[in-house]
């Protein structure tokens, strides 16, 4: 969008575009969630551990490897340490809540 016409409406359109965004990183982050419930569950029923240190590894090479940018590697890595946190944390809280 070009920023010779109204200065606020093209403000007003990014947020907008942004605001779709969000949604839609919050729909594949429940995505991702839903799965790692079920990584949670097959690893309750095989009594694996939640905390796999390669495997994470394997996910920070597989999101920096494919990041085409402007975002750098080192942002999408400790986004994605935020994220694999989290996903540990639902694990963990799952499998609490179905009885150790």
């Amino acid at each position: 969008m070009s920023m010779s016409g109204d200065p606020l409406s093209a403000l007003a359109h990014c947020r907008e575009r942004i605001d779709d965004v969000d949604r839609r990183l919050v729909e594949l982050l429940n995505e991702r969630t839903s799965i790692v419930e079920q990584v949670g569950r097959i690893k309750k029923e095989s009594q694996m551990a939640i905390y796999e240190p390669k495997r994470e590894e394997l996910v920070f090479l597989n999101v920096t490897s494919n990041n085409k940018g402007p975002l750098p590697d080192d942002a999408v890595k400790r986004i994605f340490e935020r994220i694999i946190d989290e996903m540990r944390r639902v694990q963990k809280v799952r499998m609490e809540e179905k009885g150790s």
